[in-house]
């Protein structure tokens, strides 16, 4: 399956839903804002939205600091 993920064609063997492509690709951060396809998806959504072939995702990391 290809799914777009900030901007960049990556290619997932098994990629069932929101929550995996991100535990793949958040490098650990915790704060993530998610969207497929140009929709806000809500944290508690991430584990009930599926993936399909060609998805577009963008995931922003959130950074605190001063």
């Amino acid at each position: 399956m290809k799914i777009t993920i900030n901007g960049r064609l990556k290619e997932f063997s098994s990629a069932e839903n929101l929550k995996t492509v991100i535990g793949q690709f958040s490098g650990g951060h915790t704060h993530v804002i998610a969207e497929v396809n140009g929709t806000v998806v809500k944290r508690p959504s991430w584990e009930q939205t599926a993936m399909r072939e060609g998805d577009a995702i963008e995931l922003v990391n959130l950074v605190g600091g001063g």
